[in-house]
């Protein structure tokens, strides 16, 4: 879908800016109506590299449907994440390429609706919750991983289906039984569709696709929510099917599918990418799998695991280096609700700007050697004096992932399960090749073999 379609169906946004408003930011608007969308997604890391080599930090670029002003570097980050002036507008920015798929997730909502729609889903990471979550994902964990000894397995497919699973328990309180492939399929389809070169959900399209695919997952999710409504259950959509406004009123069916939709996809698609992209540096890196396995070994087996986590610091400092090489989100965009200056530009109100979480997690001033796998970046020594922004898998301000806390605890009961059992291996070549949008992933699966401890 266009810019210029959906500004037509949101007449609050911003009028969309003429092509000429832009001219005097450098850069290149690539080929006619696609720009450089299939430039950008063949090598997201390549594609900035080149450009801010050529226009620096500050450049335009046209791609999947609109012309956008790219900001660089950790500074950039702060004034739009942090956005002290509320200047830029997460809806309008993520609109264009999510509005079909994902209307009125929680990445979609501005200012006093985002804060009282997050406030109502913040119910969910409460710590009493998060301690029903921590059972649940170290028995899940567990029971599926045990299956994983002694095979080569495409780790992102299974993990994919684990997470899937994980986050269905977690937030529906129940398995997704018959339907789980279908369930899966289509997040899939609407997760591709958001990266589509064609924006209209033309007939044979991927974004037809996508289209399809929220019907029916808004579909499932509403044929629930009546019992969820008169029940008593404390999985989150039956607290959330309950739940009220500031006002006292319960959200409607259709905006309880929707954050439905967007948070377990959030829950799987991006835990999947992060787990796979740490389980290939752990088997690329195998000195740091041995003391991720000595770590997690010091820990009292007379105790239940999930009231361990926070000694596996080590682990958790593997988990942010990983997201800072491979960030599951490599780009945010936002749109300018007033005109602002940055980097020796004026830039107008209406303007699509976008933040390179990927670009920045690369720069070599804040990350010496950058392609180096380094977990003890994340030391308190090391990491004192860096720029708060240079560190931005989960977004900042107001918008940082409501599910940071859930996302680091499922990894560590994972990497505690998987390193208690196993050692990881991968064969050359496994995991080379990624597509980095939407979410990265590998082509090939990333084949690795799971070889079972020796035990005395």
């Amino acid at each position: 879908m266009t810019e210029a379609v959906l500004d037509n169906a949101s007449p609050h946004w911003l009028p969309r800016q003429p092509k000429s408003a832009l001219d005097h930011i450098p850069g290149n608007d690539g080929w006619p109506i696609v720009g450089n969308t299939f430039r950008l997604l063949a090598d997201p890391t390549g594609f900035a590299q080149r450009m801010v080599a050529r226009y620096g930090p500050v450049y335009r670029n046209t791609a999947l449907g609109g012309t956008s002003v790219m900001l660089l570097g950790p500074d950039a980050n702060e004034l739009i994440l942090f956005d002290r002036d509320k200047t830029f507008s997460s809806e309008q920015g993520w609109g264009p390429i999510l509005n079909l798929l994902f209307p009125r997730g929680l990445m979609l909502m501005d200012f006093e609706q985002h804060r009282a729609d997050r406030k109502t889903l913040s119910v969910a990471f409460k710590p009493e919750p998060m301690r029903h979550y921590a059972t649940e994902l170290d028995a899940g964990i567990a029971a599926a991983v045990d299956g994983w000894g002694g095979r080569t397995v495409r780790f992102y497919d299974v993990v994919k289906t684990l997470t899937l699973d994980l986050a269905a328990t977690s937030f529906l309180g129940v398995p997704l039984g018959a339907e789980a492939d279908r369930i899966n399929q289509a997040f899939v389809d609407e997760v591709q569709a958001s990266v589509s070169p064609i924006r209209k959900p033309w007939p044979g399209t991927q974004m037809r696709k996508g289209v399809k695919a929220r019907a029916y997952l808004v579909d499932f999710f509403e044929r629930e929510i009546p019992a969820r409504r008169s029940g008593d259950g404390q999985d989150f959509f039956s607290q959330f099917c309950r739940a009220t406004d500031d006002d006292g009123a319960p959200l409607t069916a259709l905006a309880i599918a929707d954050h439905m939709n967007f948070l377990m996809m959030a829950a799987h698609d991006t835990i999947t990418s992060s787990a796979t992209s740490l389980v290939m540096l752990l088997a690329r890196n195998p000195d740091w799998q041995e003391r991720l396995r000595a770590e997690v070994a010091t820990l009292d087996t007379a105790l239940p695991l999930t009231e361990q986590l926070d000694r596996l610091v080590l682990t958790e400092y593997a988990f942010k280096e990983s997201l800072r090489m491979m960030p599951p989100v490599p780009s945010i965009p936002r749109r300018a609700l007033k005109p602002f200056r940055f980097g020796g530009f004026d830039i107008p109100a209406g303007t699509s700007v976008g933040v390179g979480i990927t670009y920045t997690h690369h720069m070599a001033e804040y990350w010496p050697d950058p392609d180096r796998f380094d977990p003890l970046r994340f030391t308190p020594e090391a990491s004192k004096g860096r720029h708060r922004f240079a560190w931005v898998p989960f977004g900042g301000g107001a918008h940082m992932c409501i599910g940071l806390h859930f996302a680091t605890m499922q990894m560590r009961l994972l990497i505690a399960h998987l390193l208690t059992r196993y050692r990881i291996e991968a064969s050359a070549g496994s995991g080379d090749a990624w597509q980095v949008f939407p979410i990265p992933r590998p082509k090939d699966g990333l084949p690795v073999t799971f070889v079972p401890l020796a035990t005395t």
